[in-house]
């Protein structure tokens, strides 16, 4: 006999047992680099509009950190690199673990 669940259900069930959940890039605010510089470097890796850098580069600057960008931990590894490469702190978490 086949039970009918509520897709809701499903999808929820799907979420909690699958191995895609999405990760985070984080920004560590860090007392070598300039507020400007971090804003283009948002601007430059991210493309994201100067208000937009702006906003994140202040959550970094007066809350410690700011999420980045999201995505697959793969991709979330690339955009690390590539935010150490322009010399800024980031790090990458599973973006389930709370932020």
């Amino acid at each position: 006999m086949m039970v009918k669940t509520d897709t809701r259900i499903e999808e929820q069930i799907r979420e909690i047992f699958s191995n895609d959940a999405p990760w985070v890039t984080i920004v560590w605010d860090d007392p070598v680099n300039l507020m400007t510089y971090v804003t283009y470097v948002l601007m430059e890796l991210f493309g994201y509009s100067k208000a937009k850098a702006q906003e994140l580069m202040m959550k970094v600057h007066t809350e410690g950190k700011a999420v980045v960008s999201t995505g697959s931990r793969e991709e979330m590894e690339h955009d690390v690199a590539r935010l150490h490469e322009y010399g800024l702190w980031a790090t990458l978490q599973r973006g389930d673990q709370g932020i």
